[in-house]
């Protein structure tokens, strides 16, 4: 089974999502998207958690290009500099209960976020 859910469109401002339920999902990616870009950027990031207690999530796999010999790539966040999309998948052998995804806006620019859970 799987569920896309829209955490927040076209914030044009910081924004934190609500906490979602991740518990059982055996795939989690975080696809994000900038648009009306003059300047600056947008970095997202999330938080990950357990009966309410949260940590920053540092080791999404980015979608960054590598060689056949290199490792995954792990970033703590995803940034975006122009009008365009990205996405971070979480890490297989972690889980959690819940995440919170956040927008940080510099300048200007329209900001979206999903996730995408496979169960």
């Amino acid at each position: 089974m799987r569920r896309v859910i829209k955490l927040f469109e076209n914030q044009t401002a910081d924004k934190t999502s609500d906490p979602v339920n991740i518990l059982g999902a055996k795939k989690v990616v975080l696809f994000c998207k900038r648009a009306a870009h003059t300047s600056g950027n947008t970095v997202f990031s999330a938080k990950v958690g357990i009966s309410g207690e949260e940590i920053a999530y540092n080791k999404w796999i980015s979608n960054a290009t590598n060689t056949n010999v290199q490792t995954l790539t792990r970033v703590a966040s995803l940034t975006l500099s122009s009008a365009t999309s990205g996405f971070l998948t979480m890490s297989p052998e972690d889980t959690f209960e819940s995440i919170k995804v956040t927008a940080d806006v510099t300048t200007d620019g329209s900001n979206s976020a999903w996730l995408i859970l496979d169960y």
